[in-house]
């Protein structure tokens, strides 16, 4: 087993960036290194991850994320290492302290996305950050984003008589998962919290009223009843709200599929409509 005493024990935040910063800032083709998410914006905690944002003159080639991991183990063994895997741009990283680390490596022509209110220098040689937008505005509802939305609830919903049917009652649950998952997402589109941060920061996206509405809620059981109850108690809960929405931006609501969707699930299960259309 690998010892997991580190050469650096209990780094904190700050030492860990510090560390990192001045590994980097005389480093041949490195033009900036800045701090990105909650560390940038003031709303970071004992808990959150470190992301960085590095301006390399060769972009995230092989010999720049060389760099950055040599800058890495300064802070302690790394555990674990995704070197672009998911983005090419993006290598995340975990030091045995569990330390996470994310960094996207842009060449000085790609950061038109990023905004000065969205980073914190730690070295800039060229002044890539007076260049940059002081904020960018708020994206606009996406209407087609949300019509799909929409769409994939009822589908997702209209599949339970497919697992009812076959009693595939473990897997069956995973419906609640997306169910609950597009819920929380149009809770989140509804209180139109900036900053929103990674998928542990709920709590302060949204309402203690939406709170008490999801703890309300059953959790996914792998039997037939609490299956159906659950879905159920997503559809009450979910529909009217993007109803509500819908209006509000104009979106079109899929009527005839939602329609069919319920006669389905009712001559297949018994099931009616649980809130009031219309």
């Amino acid at each position: 087993m690998t010892d997991i005493a580190m050469t650096n024990p209990e780094m904190n935040h700050e030492a860990t960036i510090k560390t990192i910063s001045d590994a980097l800032v005389d480093a041949a083709g490195i033009e900036a290194l800045f701090l990105s998410g909650s560390h940038a914006t003031g709303l970071a905690d004992a808990y959150s991850d470190i992301d960085f944002v590095m301006v390399a003159r060769a972009g995230a080639s092989d010999d720049v994320a060389a760099l950055w991991r040599d800058a890495v183990a300064q802070t302690g063994d790394i555990v674990l290492w995704w070197d672009r895997t998911t983005v090419p741009v993006l290598i995340n990283a975990i030091t045995a302290d569990w330390t996470r680390t994310d960094v996207i490596i842009l060449k000085p022509e790609q950061m038109g996305h990023h905004s000065q209110a969205g980073l914190k220098p730690l070295f800039d040689h060229k002044g890539v950050y007076a260049g940059l937008d002081e904020k960018h505005a708020p994206a606009p509802p996406n209407p087609r984003k949300f019509k799909y939305q929409i769409e994939e609830f009822i589908r997702i919903l209209g599949l339970l008589h497919l697992a009812a049917g076959r009693e595939e009652y473990i897997n069956g649950v995973l419906g609640v998962f997306h169910l609950r998952n597009a819920l929380v997402e149009l809770m989140i589109e509804e209180t139109g919290a900036p900053n929103r941060g990674g998928v542990l920061h709920l709590n302060r996206l949204i309402t203690q009223e939406q709170k008490d509405v999801l703890v309300s809620l059953p959790p996914p059981v792998p039997t037939r009843d609490a299956m159906i109850d659950a879905h159920l108690a997503y559809a009450r809960a979910f529909l009217p709200l993007a109803r509500k929405r819908a209006a509000d931006l104009g979106v079109d609501w899929p009527e005839q599929f939602e329609e069919v969707t319920w006669a389905r699930l009712n001559e297949t299960l018994g099931i009616d409509c649980p809130y009031a259309r219309g």
